[in-house]
């Protein structure tokens, strides 16, 4: 049992530890900035013992500098724990004083970096669930000591009482065959010829590395040059992908303890993070073309409270499962729900209209064949090699749009199972979301010019949740209302009223956007 937070009241600084977590942060970037940029100095010809005493003299200054703005803060911030409130104040040259009450702390997040865990230190970040004009409400004491982390854990999510958890998933090995077939991987390795490019320019060796890899491949014609690059980017990305993913899900587990779902997570950087089952509107089984067809889906949180910063768009803290079998996704997804058998599983899905399909052909063919076009241009104004990558563009791209959107077609579908309205959608990234039907504060009914010629419209649910809503679209008008009246009843029943006074004229008098909503208690 980790030992608890002081909760007399009284006044408390942060772990002293952390101008020696300031010092090595800084000490890091420093000799990231500074070895290339002494490097090219001392290739201009400049004096070794100038660049020593310019860059050494530089690294003093920004670190001891940075070191005496962290003990300023640290002097003049303190919390505190009672039985009531988390407060936190900073009073120097102004004063700040954010205090929140205990019984609104809805997650309470211990992350560490390999740099907190070198000195035994954590950050902690206390939250409500709840946002305000300034973003997340939310209390952050970075660092604290770990155990002392770990008692403010406990201390607030559990009233100091802690119960057993219960396990609901733990890392497997064999779920890495699914980090190859993400999106990531020829983005990394794209990423790394980048990165190749940019050092190069760095040391002025741009015209020599272009010369190295046509010399290495001098025998190659055009196309299988072209071929063997991506192949090797291919393979740069994989192995970056293989470490990405040992980096972010080792030692991964999904625990439930009381209300609170656990996940812990991280190689370097050891996250744990909590929901409040209070807060959970439903679940997302999402599958990534490449996982799908490998078998694999990620399992992510439909929960009030959730915005997703810049900082955690990486590390998604809604993913409550990385990609693993499928038959996984769904049971853990059963689990967390306390359903016998998951939603997203159960439910039997209503399929859209024809012309639905119409309009994934025809959105999917035109991109495909824009794409070509271009290039060809690009060939005939500058250089002809754009025209052989234009006409091998369009002999694969169009075949695969012409899949990708008969696949979408058949992923479209909507349908009501127990106490939850499901939805699927998409091909490249096919979703299927499971969102409890008391969930549904309203209902948006969009429908464009090309929409209302072939009948369909995109109906949204709004949730208070994640990014406020989950989409239906391309369905039938009567389709999509008789769905959302059977979801929600009595909801959308003006509407209903409205087609069935005016014989179905309301179909022809549709604007682009009609808006029903109906705010739920609380």
């Amino acid at each position: 049992m980790s030992e608890g937070p002081d909760t007399s009241g009284k006044w408390q600084r942060l772990d002293v530890r952390t101008l020696w977590l300031t010092a090595l942060y800084l000490l890091g970037l420093v000799i990231a900035a500074g070895v290339p940029t002494a490097l090219l100095l001392l290739e201009g010809g400049v004096a070794g013992w100038l660049v020593a005493r310019t860059v050494g003299g530089s690294a003093f200054v920004i670190v001891s500098h940075g070191v005496i703005i962290d003990w300023v803060r640290w002097s003049y911030t303190e919390y505190r724990i009672t039985e009531e409130r988390v407060e936190r104040r900073f009073t120097f040259l102004y004063r700040t004083h954010k205090s929140v009450p205990r019984d609104r702390v809805r997650n309470v997040d211990v992350n560490a970096t390999i740099v907190h865990r070198l000195l035994g230190v954590a950050s902690v970040r206390i939250g409500t669930g709840q946002q305000d004009i300034f973003g997340k409400v939310s209390i952050t004491f970075d660092p604290l000591s770990r155990e002392t982390a770990e008692g403010l854990r406990a201390e607030l999510l559990h009233k100091g009482h802690e119960e057993p958890e219960t396990e609901l998933a733990r890392f497997s090995w064999s779920w890495i065959r699914y980090a190859p077939v993400s999106i990531t991987t020829p983005a990394l390795g794209a990423a790394a010829f980048g990165l190749v490019m940019q050092l190069a320019e760095w040391f002025n060796v741009q015209v020599a590395v272009v010369d190295g890899i046509r010399y290495l491949f001098r025998e190659l014609p055009l196309i299988p040059l072209l071929g063997a690059i991506a192949a090797i980017g291919l393979a740069i990305g994989v192995i970056a992908s293989l470490g990405l993913w040992i980096e972010l899900w080792w030692g991964y587990r999904l625990t439930r303890q009381s209300e609170n779902l656990l996940v812990r997570r991280g190689l370097f950087t050891r996250r744990s993070l909590t929901l409040d089952e209070r807060r959970l509107r439903g679940v997302e089984v999402v599958e990534p073309l490449g996982a799908r067809l490998a078998g694999g889906a990620r399992l992510d949180a439909v929960a009030s409270g959730f915005t997703v910063s810049i900082d955690e768009q990486r590390n998604d803290p809604r993913t409550l499962l990385p990609v693993a079998p499928r038959a996984l996704a769904h049971r853990v997804a059963a689990e967390i729900l306390r359903e016998p058998v998951a939603p997203t599983e159960a439910a039997t899905l209503t399929p859209h209209p024809p012309s639905a399909r119409h309009r994934r052909l025809l959105w999917a063919v035109s991109a495909a064949v824009a794409f070509a076009l271009v290039l060809a241009v690009l060939g005939l104004l500058l250089v002809e090699a754009l025209l052989h990558l234009a006409w091998i563009s369009a002999l694969l791209l169009v075949p695969a749009a012409v899949w990708i959107a008969l696949d979408a077609y058949r992923a479209l579908g909507h349908g009501i199972t127990g106490e939850y309205l499901v939805a699927r959608r998409g091909s490249v990234r096919r979703s299927t979301v499971a969102v409890r039907r008391d969930g549904v504060i309203g209902w948006v009914v969009t429908s464009s010019p090309m929409q209302r010629r072939v009948g369909l419209v995109t109906l949204t649910a709004t949730v208070a949740a994640n990014n406020g809503g989950y989409k239906v679209p391309d369905a039938g008008q009567t389709q999509a209302l008789t769905f959302a009246d059977a979801a929600v009843p009595d909801l959308i029943a003006p509407f209903l009223e409205m087609e069935q006074g005016a014989g179905g004229a309301a179909a022809n008098s549709l604007t682009n956007e009609s808006t029903y909503e109906s705010r739920q208690p609380g």
